[in-house]
């Protein structure tokens, strides 16, 4: 098998995992409880928190814990959109966007909130001045990607941050899951931003949001008690133990990685871009880690079928999104419905190794000259 879907998943670093283990095994209070062994987790709860915070050049109390970075969009967009409400019900956001950050834009929608998305550049970035023109003294928030999950395009984050100096009440969300662990990414600025620990070699299951420390939102659970007001439920220690675990050596190795990963991204670039039916749509300037491309005449799905039987691993869209539809990412760079319904996506890691490419290469060859023939290409 070649695993090439590193944006959708990542195995489990071991290290990771032995921290979960350990945690399991020695800490067996609710860290809630007021007694000794609910005391001994509270404390080993902070201790993670204080190191995850100090990793990220943020606040402790500006952590909450979630499931995941789709309960982490949920909560941001929705709580922030409830406590804003009064203030306006207009909010701007992309094309590009993840449906954990799409669907609870269309659920407020329907609720009466006017949603409007800024067009994308052929770069994939944000049209900043249509943004510029977009914003009204009723908006209330902006919800963009910093790294788009299909593309990769890296949005101008802090030239967002910028333009809403001039809104004090437009707040800022930014999904961040393909971003830490691949880019610097600094949260100067933002009010919201999710991530998730399975994308950088984390466990399943655990994600974060940080929520600037004045910002009220108005939480998705209620009742009971958790490690933040905003989310109720027992804390998930091991999962917050391996989160901060995984999170270490994915910012203090983002270097050397993304070194590897930038090689490997150049190999392929280089060698299909020899296909004439090959149209990469990923930009440049896009983090070496996604590389999304097109074969003209053959849908993604079954160009993922073909190289799925020969045990190669790769995606049409997101992981999270509805097959048999285009690419709305890569219809708004290319503006080509079918080059849209042709794409595919494939994600690197540090783990990928250079005889795996080469013999994707290879594979990839003979199922694009199998299309060729079949289908006169």
């Amino acid at each position: 098998m070649i695993y090439l879907d590193y944006s959708a998943n990542t195995p489990v670093d071991p290290a990771v995992l032995e921290a979960f283990v350990k945690t399991e095994q020695n800490y067996i209070g609710n860290p809630n409880a007021a007694h000794p062994a609910g005391r001994t987790a509270q404390e080993k709860l902070t201790e993670a928190t204080a190191s995850l915070a100090a990793l990220l050049q943020i606040d402790p109390a500006e952590i909450i814990y979630t499931s995941g970075a789709s309960e982490a969009n949920n909560l941001a967009i929705k709580g922030m959109a409830r406590s804003q409400r009064h203030l306006g019900r207009h909010i701007i956001s992309t094309s590009l966007e993840h449906p954990s950050v799409s669907g609870p834009l269309t659920y407020l929608q329907e609720l009466g909130y006017e949603i409007d998305l800024v067009s994308i550049e052929r770069d994939g970035r944000i049209n900043l001045e249509q943004l510029r023109e977009l914003l009204r003294k009723d908006t209330i928030m902006v919800a963009v990607s910093a790294v788009d999950s299909e593309l990769g395009v890296v949005q101008p984050v802090e030239e967002i941050v910028a333009i809403l100096q001039d809104f004090p009440n437009c707040r800022l969300h930014v999904d961040a899951t393909q971003a830490i662990g691949k880019i610097p990414f600094s949260f100067a600025g933002i009010d919201t931003v999710s991530l998730t620990a399975h994308k950088f070699y984390g466990l399943n299951g655990c994600g974060m949001l940080f929520k600037r420390k004045d910002l009220v939102i108005e939480p998705l659970i209620h009742g009971g008690t958790g490690a933040s007001l905003y989310r109720s439920g027992t804390p998930t220690l091991a999962l917050i133990v391996s989160l901060e675990a995984a999170m270490e050596p994915a910012l203090k190795q983002l270097e050397e990685r993304g070194t590897h990963v930038r090689r490997l991204n150049d190999q392929l670039r280089n060698a299909l871009e020899q296909y004439p039916l090959v149209r990469i749509n990923s930009p440049a300037e896009a983090v070496p880690y996604i590389l999304n491309l097109s074969v003209s005449g053959v849908k993604g799905t079954q160009f993922r079928q073909k190289l799925s039987e020969q045990g190669v691993c790769v995606s049409v869209k997101s992981a999270c999104s509805t097959e048999e539809t285009p690419s709305k990412a890569v219809f708004a760079v290319s503006r080509d419905r079918k080059n849209a319904m042709s794409s595919w996506r494939i994600s690197l890691s540090h783990l990928t190794r250079e005889e795996e490419i080469r013999e994707f290469l290879m594979i990839f060859d003979q199922c694009y000259r199998e299309f060729a023939e079949t289908k006169a290409l």
